[in-house]
C-alpha cells in the first residue's frame, strides 16, 4: 500500500507576504515530516502558491531550512557574535546562562527537524555540501562560542590557560544532550526548568574557568 500523509491545509495569515506564508508553511510540515520527507511541492501547496513561486524566493529545501532557522528559531549564534564584538555588553554568567538557554531551545526545536535525514545517507551528503557552501553548519555555534570565550580571556575575565574549544564544547554538549532527552522521554524526564538549567550549567563551567 502506498504511504499515507497527512494533508495539510494551506497557510492562512492575513496580510502576511507569499515569502511569509512559505516560510510558515515550511516550518510546520518540516515538524511533522521531517526535512528529508517533505517536499518543495507540498511546502508550495500548503502555503497556498505555486511550486514556481516557492523557488522565486527561495533555492531548495536547505535555503527554507537555513532561513527558517534564522528567522523562527531562537539565534544563539547572533548573540554569540554580538558578545564577542563586545564581552563586556552584560556580565559573564549571565551572557554564558543566556547562550545555554537559547541554544537548548534551538537543539530541541531542530533536532526532530533534521533526524530524518540520518535515514536517508545521499540526502544527508547533499545537505551537508548545501550547509558548506553557505558557510554554516553545527560546528558554527561551537567555533562562535569558542571565540567568545577567547574574548573573556583576553579581558581577563577567564582564566588565560583555560580550553576555550572545549569549554564551547562541553556548554553546547549539555544543552544538546538535555534536548535529546526532552524529545526522546519527554518533559517528565527533566529535573530542572529551562532557566535553571541554563542557569546552573553557566555557573559549573564559570567555575571551571574563571
Amino acid at each position: 500500500m502506498p504511504e499515507s500523509r497527512p494533508v495539510f491545509t494551506p497557510v492562512q495569515r492575513g496580510g502576511a507576504s507569499t515569502r511569509e506564508r512559505i516560510l510558515d508553511a515550511a516550518e510546520r510540515l518540516m515538524r511533522t515530516l521531517g526535512l528529508a520527507r517533505v517536499t518543495t511541492k507540498e511546502i508550495a501547496r500548503a502555503a497556498g502558491c505555486s511550486e514556481a513561486a516557492l523557488y522565486k524566493h527561495f533555492t531548495g529545501k536547505e535555503d527554507l531550512f537555513v532561513a527558517m532557522l534564522k528567522e523562527r528559531l531562537p539565534n544563539p549564534v547572533a548573540l554569540l557574535a554580538e558578545l564577542t564584538r563586545d564581552p563586556a555588553a552584560r556580565p559573564i554568567e549571565q551572557a554564558l546562562a543566556e547562550i545555554a538557554r537559547q541554544a537548548t531551545a534551538f537543539y530541541q526545536t531542530v533536532m526532530p527537524i533534521g533526524c530524518s535525514l540520518f535515514a536517508e545517507p545521499e540526502l544527508l551528503r547533499r545537505h551537508r555540501e548545501a550547509m558548506r557552501a553557505m558557510d554554516l553548519g553545527p560546528q558554527i555555534p561551537l567555533e562562535t562560542l569558542a571565540a567568545y570565550l577567547r574574548a573573556e580571556q583576553a579581558a581577563g575575565r577567564l582564566r588565560a590557560g583555560a580550553d576555550a574549544d572545549a569549554g564551547a564544547s562541553l556548554l553546547l554538549g549539555a544543552c544538546f544532550q538535555r534536548a535529546f532527552l526532552q524529545q526522546f522521554m519527554g518533559d517528565d524526564v527533566l529535573q530542572q526548568s529551562l532557566d535553571d538549567f541554563a542557569a546552573h550549567t553557566a555557573r559549573i563551567l564559570l567555575n571551571g574557568m574563571g
